[in-house]
This record gives structure tokens, C-alpha cells and sequence, in this order.
């Protein structure tokens, strides 16, 4: 925090008029409303884009997943009941389960005469037909059972996640170039038509390949639209409400978007009419220009100014509200000068050793939040239980994380939120490590879950708080990007419960552990305005940084 340390007279004069340029937004805002007409309609248009995120982030779940139950189809016993089927062709394993890749060798014209089941110690051979799957856990056709992504070809599952994590990497880096060089309400519409048009090409694929190289396309555009959509309307709202919008704005339409899907899935049935449903609302987006405003932040940063005011007047037209005309001509000055000083780049940004070690700790907490956040829900079908209630659960707790940030977040700060909440996430994963399955395992996972969600939804706002305006966009665009980057192993993670059923759950415990760290290293933002300049950024983090830099003591001159 910052020091009560006597300043020169120089210095405090010096420090009042940043303090005027820094918060002249602010104050622009406090004239036109905190939370107007205008920034409720804008909220209500957020809504829907916060849905079909979320759908497309996790429809390949459903779309993917295998059945519990499935074994070798033999040709010879298709006339009989799938429960004989079963019982004569798959093997049973020490542990008294299905074998699901090899089957007996063994005259199977005999096993139909005689309905005897081949000796236990018969040879085992590798599936030669396919297989057959019981569609009992999971009640409609797959991809998966369509086209047999089991034994040998069961990497294409978390293959085919990661290549769309891989596309939301690069993405986050184009359309983020994209949204700081053409406008953010571009970047939007741009990603949003990405990802309803390469959705419902999914329905055409007809092979690996072609299934993963759509899934790319959506990854491309997934991240991008929704991140981009959350900055402009955090900028839109006062400080009072910025905590209450961030978390209802895009966190509560995802969440409750992910509630209700699983529901969707299995009243739908088929996956194809699946994607056709979860990709076409993403068209809503071309309602954008009339809805939606540029970033009057963005606008002036590009040299925008006489744009920037014309969103302004339109704001005062609708929340019938009127900025004072002294209070916009301080605007128009600042702007003026602001457009000669930072058309910079992210890069220009991280020549300050502050802003890149901020830079640097945001990276690692989002990709330590972000993994443990997408490992975890990726194992609702790991312990036992009900995928489909498991999977709900999980985001009930999502809801319920976003109702605790509301409560906490400006209540005792970002620091203080971000740090309690990691530290009982891990607490919650490393007790699940020494239950073996079950609900105690699953509500000790859904509760890690919880409040891992509570501390990442926390870094976002406070990524948009730390990082200067001509910076923010490119700026969150990659720590989004440095998430997916690491997601990208996350399937594989999960896939590793083959090896060890408790690997997964082990390596999401030690990055808690490690997140939880890192959340007492950066400043607090509470109650501040955000940073227009890198100056702002940096006063920021010298003034109000846990272990940040002293301020010199003066001498006032007598």
C-alpha cells in the first residue's frame, strides 16, 4: 500500500493532475450515469453472446464422450440381445470390468450354438469388427460411437480439445491485433461469425481431420468474443458497479449457459442438430452496430476524438443525461493528448520493469487458474457419478462463485479475494486426493472448482484494472492466450487418469498450491480508476503493490 510520506510541493501538484487525467472518464461517467440506460442495454446484449460462449466451449464434451460400457462387436452374435452380446464377447478384467479393446479367440459359431462364454483363459486378440457401445450413461450417438474414437484412436478425443485450444491461441493474438487496430465492436462480430459458421461445419466432417480442423476454426474465434465484449463494458460503468456488471455480464450468462446445456444435450439427443443449435445463435451478432458502442477509451487512443465525443453525446441521448460543457472540453484536452502520446504497443508497455512484472505474474495466473478451472470440470465423468449432474454441478458452482465475488471482491479488496479463495481452493484438491471416487471425492472437486472459479473471474476484472487503456485489449488477449496456451495440455491431464487414476487431481493441486502464491504479488486496485497511461500503471503498482517500491522521503522546502 502506499506510504504516508512527507512530499514536496512540487510533487503533490504533480500528482493532483494525473490524478485529474487519470480519473476525467470517471467523472464523465459519473455525469452520464454509473449505470444508465445505455449501460443496461448493452448488458442485456451481452447476455446472449455469454450463452453461446459458453456452448462452445464445452459442446465437444458432449459431443465426444464415451460411454462407460462398450466392447468388441462380433458379426456372429448380432441377432442376439446386446445383454448376451455382451456377456459372451467381453472379457472381464481383474478389477471386474469390461475389457474394451481385445476380445476371446475363439470359434464364435460355437460360443453362438452353445451360448457359453469362451474360458477365461482363452487367447485375447484385439477388436477385428468395431465395437458395440451401451448407451445407457450417455443416451444418444457420439461422435465418438459414430466413428469408433476408442482403444487405439481414443487420443482424437483430447486431440481434437487441445487443437481448439491451439486455434484460441492464435486467436486471442489476431483478433486481439485485430480489436486494437480496427475497433473492438469489429473484433466482436468478426469472431462471433467465425464461430457459428466453422460450428455447424462440424455436422459435415466425416473424419478426424476435417472434425479438428473446424474445431480449430471455433477455438480460433471462442476466447476473442467473449473477453473483448467484457472489456468494452467494464469501461462503460462506473466504479460502484464494476464489480456487480463483471461478474453478471459475462460470468453469470456462462455459467448459467453451462448449467442448462447438459439438459439441452439430452433432450436433443443427436449430436449434429447439437451443434446446429448451440452455433446458430452466435448470428445474433450482427445486430452489434446498433446495439452495441465503440470504446471511447479505445477511439481517443487511436486518435479517434471527434468519434470518442459522438459516442459520448449518444450516451447523454439515451440515459437522457447532460455532461457539463466544462467537463467535456477538459475531455477533448485530455483526449487531444492522450492521441499524441500512446499509439503505442503491448510492447512499449513492457519496457517498464513494473507493468512487465505484472504483466508476467497476470500470465502465470491465468494459466494456473485456467487449468485447474477446465481440468476440473473435463473429470465430471471420472468419479463414478452422473456426468450430465456432475456437469451442472460444477457450474452451479460457477453461479455461486460469481454471487461470492459480488460479496468479496470490494469488500476486502482484489489481493485479499484472489488470494483467500486459491488457498482454500487448493486446500479442497489436496483432501480429494485421499478419497478414492465417489460423491465425498466429486462435492470436494466441484468446491475446488468453486472457488478456483471465484479467484480467476477475480484476476479477470483485475487484469482490467492494472493494465493502461492503449494497452488493455492486446493486454488481455494474451493472458487469454497464455490460458489456452497451457489448456492445451488439460485434456491430456485428464486423459493421464489411464495411467494413475489419481494423476489428474495431483498435478491440479500442486498449480492451486503454486496460484495461490502468486495472488499476494500484485497491487490492489480497489476503488481506483483504471489507468489511462503507462504512468497511471506504474504509479499504480508503486504506490499500492504489497512488496512494491517505497516512495523516497523529501524534504519540504522551508
Amino acid at each position: 500500500m502506499g506510504q504516508e510520506n512527507p512530499q514536496t510541493e512540487h510533487q503533490t501538484n504533480g500528482t493532483s493532475k494525473a490524478g485529474d487525467d487519470e480519473d476525467i472518464f470517471e467523472r464523465i461517467l459519473s455525469h452520464l450515469g454509473d449505470m444508465g440506460l445505455y449501460q443496461k442495454l448493452i448488458l442485456l446484449m451481452m447476455m446472449p453472446i455469454g450463452y453461446t460462449c459458453a456452448f462452445t466451449y464445452f459442446v465437444q464434451m458432449f459431443i465426444t464422450v464415451t460411454p462407460q460400457n462398450y466392447w468388441c462387436r462380433i458379426p456372429e452374435l448380432a441377432n442376439l440381445s446386446m445383454e448376451l452380446r455382451k456377456q459372451l464377447s467381453a472379457p472381464v478384467t481383474a478389477t471386474g470390468e469390461l475389457a474394451h479393446c481385445v476380445t476371446f479367440d475363439t470359434n464364435w459359431t460355437q460360443v453362438l450354438d452353445t451360448l457359453t462364454p469362451p474360458a477365461d483363459h482363452s487367447r485375447l486378440i484385439p477388436c477385428q469388427h468395431g465395437w458395440e457401445y451401451e448407451l445407457s450413461d450417455i443416451p444418444y450417438p457420439t461422435i465418438t460411437t459414430e466413428r469408433d474414437w476408442v482403444c487405439e484412436h481414443s487420443s482424437y478425443v483430447p486431440t481434437a480439445q487441445s487443437v481448439f485450444f491451439v486455434g484460441s491461441v492464435i486467436g486471442c493474438f489476431t483478433f486481439g491485433w485485430l480489436a486494437d487496430h480496427f475497433g473492438r465492436v469489429p473484433a466482436i462480430i468478426v469472431t462471433n461469425l467465425f464461430g457459428g459458421i466453422f460450428g455447424i461445419a462440424t455436422t459435415f466432417t466425416s473424419s478426424a481431420w476435417d472434425f479438428m480442423l473446424c474445431r480449430f476454426f471455433v477455438g480460433l474465434s471462442y476466447d476473442v468474443c467473449l473477453k473483448i465484449l467484457y472489456v468494452l463494458v467494464l469501461e462503460y460503468v462506473g466504479l460502484k458497479y464494476r464489480t456487480l456488471i463483471a461478474s453478471l455480464s459475462l460470468a453469470f450468462s456462462f455459467a448459467t449457459g453451462g448449467i442448462v446445456l447438459p439438459w439441452i444435450v439430452l433432450y436433443i439427443g443427436d449430436w449434429r442438430i447439437l451443434m446446429w443449435v448451440t452455433s446458430a445463435p452466435m448470428f445474433i451478432v450482427l445486430l452489434a452496430p446498433w446495439f452495441l458502442p465503440e470504446s471511447v477509451r479505445w477511439l481517443i487512443s487511436r486518435g479517434k476524438v471527434d468519434e470518442a465525443v459522438t459516442v459520448l453525446h449518444k450516451f447523454e441521448r439515451i440515459n437522457g443525461k447532460k455532461i457539463p460543457d466544462e467537463t467535456m472540453n477538459e475531455f477533448t484536452v485530455f483526449a487531444h493528448k492522450l492521441k499524441l502520446q500512446e499509439r503505442r504497443s503491448l510492447l512499449d508497455m513492457c519496457k517498464s520493469s513494473q507493468l512487465r512484472k505484472a504483466m508476467i505474474i497476470l500470465i502465470l495466473l491465468f494459466m494456473g487458474c485456467g487449468i485447474v478451472f477446465d481440468g476440473l470440470i473435463r473429470l465430471s465423468d471420472s468419479f463414478g457419478l452422473n456426468f450430465f449432474a456432475v456437469f451442472s454441478c460444477n457450474e452451479v458452482s460457477e453461479c455461486t462463485a460469481i454471487l461470492l465475488i459480488i460479496v468479496i471482491l470490494d469488500r476486502f479488496g482484489r489481493r485479499t479475494s484472489t488470494f483467500s479463495t486459491a488457498l482454500i481452493s487448493s486446500i479442497c484438491l489436496i483432501i480429494a486426493l485421499f478419497i478414492s471416487g465417489g460423491v465425498p471425492q466429486a462435492v470436494l472437486a466441484i468446491a475446488s472448482r468453486l472457488f478456483m472459479t471465484t479467484c480467476f473471474t477475480s484476476i479477470l476484472q483485475w487484469s482490467t484494472e492494472i493494465i493502461p487503456t492503449p494497452y488493455r485489449a492486446s493486454g488481455v488477449s494474451i493472458l487469454h492466450m497464455s490460458t489456452f496456451l497451457v489448456a492445451i495440455l488439460s485434456p491430456f491431464i485428464v486423459y493421464s487418469e489411464r495411467l494413475w487414476s489419481s494423476l489428474p487431481l495431483t498435478i491440479f493441486a500442486t498449480i492451486a498450491v503454486a496460484t495461490t502464491g502468486l495472488c499476494l504479488t500484485l497491487p490492489e486496485t480497489k476503488g481506483l480508476p483504471m489507468p489511462q497511461t503507462r504512468a497511471d500503471g506504474e504509479r499504480n503498482i508503486k504506490e499500492h503493490c504489497l512488496f512494491g517500491h517505497k516512495k523516497e522521503k523529501t524534504t519540504s522546502p522551508s
